[in-house]
């Protein structure tokens, strides 16, 4: 089953997620980009609020592939207490550098999510690594935010490899980048381990806006009418 990340900007909508029923909550400031991150006191205190009542992952930031950047800044999130780190892979260059730097902190059980940019020719050899260095996950987005989803960048064939590909090595795999309603349903057939979503859960669907709970909870639906669907058919 399919489940469902939301992405939150402080307490107020955590809460909002969590009562909604959302699966993971993530924690990303919209407004610095792609997987801008939040303070570390703002992270701290959704940890605090949540309490273990759901998942949280947190993002570390639109940040240089620069192998002490990253870990410097994995494991400054991760000390927060979340429960997965995001860790973005911009671009194409220094990415082996930058696991082997990652891979102590993966190893000592952090559980770190790789996420790879759909519109910057995500180089999907990368899978093996990410999990010999010991990662949890892999994820799709997208680095641009300017109107284009994930199925703007990539087509549905090469989305079910990546799934296909992080299932046959056991890393979760997640689907996003500007999705909507309307993506649910071909997403949901690639049976990814989660989909993530911010401005299709936020006011005027605007990214940058307060989420809505209204929102949240219509995707949450769709969601949970989609995964019953695709269970029928597997089983018909």
């Amino acid at each position: 089953m399919t489940q469902m990340l939301a992405s939150v900007i402080n307490v107020e909508e955590a809460l909002i997620a969590l009562e909604a029923g959302v699966d993971i909550i993530d924690l990303k400031n919209p407004s610095q980009g792609a997987l801008g991150a939040l303070p570390l006191t703002v992270i701290s205190d959704v940890v605090a609020a949540i309490a273990g009542r759901a998942p949280i992952s947190a993002t570390i930031g639109d940040l240089p592939m620069q192998a002490d950047v990253l870990a410097k800044a994995a494991s400054a999130v991760a000390e927060t207490g979340v429960d997965i780190v995001k860790i973005g892979f911009f671009g194409m260059e220094n990415h082996r550098v930058c696991l082997q730097a990652l891979q102590p902190l993966a190893l000592s059980g952090v559980r770190l999510v790789a996420v790879m940019m759909a519109d910057q020719q995500p180089d999907m050899s990368l899978l093996p690594d990410f999990k010999r260095a010991g990662f949890y996950g892999v994820m799709l987005d997208t680095a641009s935010k300017q109107g284009k989803s994930l199925l703007d960048y990539i087509s549905l064939a090469n989305a079910q490899i990546f799934v296909e590909k992080a299932d046959q090595l056991d890393l979760v795999s997640g689907l996003a980048g500007s999705l909507g309603l309307l993506h649910i349903p071909a997403l949901l057939d690639l049976a990814p381990s989660y989909m993530g979503f911010r401005g299709a859960i936020c006011q005027n669907k605007q990214r940058v806006s307060a989420i809505k709970r209204s929102n949240v909870v219509e995707v949450r639906h769709a969601l949970q009418k989609n995964n019953k669907l695709a269970a029928n058919v597997k089983f018909v």
